[in-house]
């Protein structure tokens, strides 16, 4: 599984030129699925996006995480995240998991995070195309791979 975060000061999602899914500060969390996810997979990825301390505190240094600021997030599905592109110019998505269970994996992802942020994530529509709009702040922008965990 892999993760894009960017933190933000709000980012919206429309599907057919309607806002479906809109926050203010937090975390937009692109999520890229793939055939051997799994629960460990989902823990650990929903785990360390909860904990990350990449809020500023009274200091102006980044020692707070998603949980401390009570921020939002807003969970996108990205099947792109897994692109190859080490031949061509075309990206290979052939890691990228099938439609139905990328979204049996989605939706448990966001039934953990749930838990582990004690609040509804928001989120895009699973497969449709979507316009994200994003005010990142700061830029910060990390990449998590939970089969490669020492990014």
């Amino acid at each position: 599984m892999r993760a894009l975060i960017q933190r933000v000061k709000k980012g919206s999602v429309q599907v057919d030129g309607e806002i479906i899914s809109k926050i203010n500060q937090g975390i937009v969390l692109f999520i890229g699925i793939e055939n051997n996810d799994d629960n460990i997979d989902i823990d650990w990825i929903c785990k360390k996006v909860s904990q990350l301390r990449i809020f500023n505190d009274e200091n102006n240094v980044m020692n707070k995480s998603l949980i401390d600021i009570d921020g939002d997030i807003l969970v996108i599905s990205q099947f792109t995240l897994h692109a190859l592109t080490k031949k061509g110019n075309r990206p290979s998505y052939i890691r990228a998991a099938k439609s139905e269970y990328a979204k049996k994996i989605y939706n448990e992802f966001l039934e953990l995070l749930k838990q582990k942020t004690n609040k509804d994530p928001f989120s895009g529509l699973f497969g449709a195309d979507m316009l994200v709009k994003i005010e990142n702040d700061g830029p910060v922008t990390i990449f998590m791979d939970s089969k490669n965990k020492s990014f």
